[in-house]
């Protein structure tokens, strides 16, 4: 008798502004899959917070239909342990893997990841620290700064705890203009804005407030942007590093999602021996945050200044066949479908290693 397929729960959608790319990811995900491997189950995070599971997605893969370039929410409202557990019991029951494609707070954030701890299911990516952490990219900063691991100059400002008028003049200050202020819990370039002088200023912090009650602000380096893709649990392996080429003053939403404009040099044009290092730098980011399966690590590269330094990492990366990781992993042989399945037997090893630990006094 043939062992039953490994369910693929794909959780895509969520609470957070970044709904929309995760509604594109899922898609991309779902359609390269290998169907004789997996049983696919689609599930929507409304933001509403409901769970659907998108019943024509499902019909469409039985059915060998093209999907939709993003996902929609839609579909049979479930309960999230038993679609999470699935119906079967037993020894003869699926394994099953969940795969959260969720960018951004209520998904990326360690959140998802603790639902998914107690309820004893192995999942790809980071933990619950690593998600929180990463998520956050103050509390980020301060880890990798105590790793020794070299970044632009930044400070940060708390709503209700610091002065504003304060933080203005400290930024402009300290980390001189132009300055780029950022949700610390948002990805997708959402939120973020360049600011040239004091009135700017004022309006990013005003727009980043709209997202988040934490905000960082960093100098504005003149630098190449690199990112490297890092695959693996205790002994990560990393890509070579591919160069973002903005079509606009800096690589925004935009420019990610709505233009296009940016384009990706893959591999990024660089001396071998600074390959070697941001690579190291990749790996030593990864295990200093503790993450897990996958991660991508943005860095700056100031040829004729400092060197390399590190901007943030992304636990839960765009995940589309355009987007930077799995390009940079296309690069080194290793395809899209292919990955998948090399995340789904990393999640796979992680979890085993963590409900190996004992739980007796």
């Amino acid at each position: 008798m043939a062992s039953p397929l490994l369910r693929l729960v794909v959780l895509f959608g969520g609470v957070s502004a970044e709904h929309d790319v995760s509604r594109v990811t899922a898609a991309h995900v779902l359609a390269a899959a290998d169907r004789t491997k997996y049983e696919l189950v689609p599930v929507g995070i409304g933001k509403d917070g409901s769970w659907i599971r998108n019943d024509d997605a499902i019909a469409a893969l039985a059915g060998g239909a093209p999907l939709p370039n993003a996902l929609d929410v839609t579909g049979t409202v479930v309960d999230p342990l038993v679609v999470l557990q699935g119906e079967a019991a037993g020894p003869t029951a699926p394994v099953t893997v969940v795969l959260p494609l969720l960018h951004g707070p209520h998904g990326e954030d360690g959140t998802v990841q603790g639902l998914l701890e107690l309820f004893k299911l192995p999942y790809v990516g980071s933990g619950v620290l690593a998600s929180a952490v990463c998520m956050d990219k103050a509390m980020a900063k301060r880890v990798t700064e105590q790793a020794g691991i070299p970044q632009c100059r930044w400070i940060e400002f708390r709503d209700g705890i610091d002065d504003a008028r304060e933080i203005v003049g400290k930024a402009i200050e300290t980390l001189g203009l132009p300055v780029f202020v950022k949700p610390a819990n948002l990805g997708s370039s959402v939120g973020i804005s360049k600011a040239h002088n004091e009135s700017e200023l004022d309006k990013a912090i005003d727009v980043a407030l709209r997202y988040d009650g934490t905000i960082v602000i960093e100098e504005g380096v003149t630098a190449r942007e690199i990112e490297v893709a890092v695959l693996g649990n205790t002994a990560p392996e990393t890509s070579v590093p591919g160069e973002i080429l903005p079509g606009s003053e800096f690589y925004d939403y935009e420019d990610k999602y709505v233009t296009g404009a940016a384009k990706l040099a893959i591999p990024a044009d660089l001396p071998a021996d600074e390959i070697a290092k941001v690579r190291e730098l990749a790996v030593d980011s990864f295990l200093a945050l503790r993450c897990a399966g996958l991660a991508r690590v943005d860095f700056f590269y100031e040829e004729n200044g400092r060197g390399w330094l590190l901007n943030e990492i992304n636990t839960i990366p765009g995940f589309t066949p355009g987007s930077m990781y799995p390009k940079l992993w296309d690069a080194a042989g290793l395809g899209y479908a292919d990955l998948i399945d090399r995340l789904v037997v990393l999640a796979i090893e992680n979890h085993r290693r963590r409900v190996g630990f004992s739980t007796e006094h």
